[in-house]
């Protein structure tokens, strides 16, 4: 099992990895959602939601932009099965639904996928394409569906450049005083020290 401190570390040495096409880092893109997220009055979970929900790009071997090879890393599943034993369902749920919210968009918004990046469009053919009539309603019908409709509101919007922290030691702190303050939420007792 991964650790606050584990997932922490990922962005400390990953971190800088580049979105294909983005003009940003995993951090950058992170960190912004995050903000987003914050800015929107979101909970503490869904905030760490927020800034977790790509982690299993980094939890993967997988090099370079795997869309571009045709592979779906299937990072929402990997991200939210370490997430869910750190914090529980409030995290991991929302995390776990975001690629599944992009679909139910892209399926009952006309327009919708015009507004996503070029990655993003990649991978929704990799992931299932728009949802069917059945998939739409059964999403519909989950509890942690609209959270994850928000989270994937600061994905779309969460990929600025030039904005981010003064600096990346700021935005490591900054998500590890989150991780804390959930732990500390959910009586987890986790340390992250």
């Amino acid at each position: 099992m991964h650790s606050p401190l584990d997932l922490l570390e990922l962005y400390v040495f990953k971190g800088n990895l580049a979105y294909d096409g983005e003009g940003i880092s995993q951090i950058e893109h992170a960190w912004q959602c995050g903000q987003l997220a914050l800015q929107a009055g979101a909970t503490p979970e869904l905030q760490l939601a927020s800034w977790l929900h790509d982690v299993g790009h980094l939890m993967t071997d997988l090099h370079g932009t795997p869309t571009l090879r045709g592979i779906d890393d299937q990072h929402e599943n990997v991200g939210a099965q370490t997430l869910l034993a750190l914090w529980g369902p409030a995290v991991a749920e929302p995390v776990r639904l975001h690629v599944h919210a992009k679909r139910y968009l892209v399926a009952t918004h006309p327009g919708y996928v015009q507004t996503l990046s070029p990655d993003s469009v990649r991978s929704l053919a990799l992931q299932g394409g728009p949802m069917g009539e059945q998939e739409c309603a059964e999403f519909r019908a989950n509890a942690f569906a609209l959270a994850a409709q928000q989270l994937r509101s600061w994905d779309d919007n969460g990929k600025r450049v030039g904005w981010f922290a003064p600096d990346v030691q700021q935005a490591h702190s900054e998500l590890q005083a989150l991780m804390q303050r959930v732990s500390a939420r959910l009586g987890s007792g986790l340390a992250l020290l």
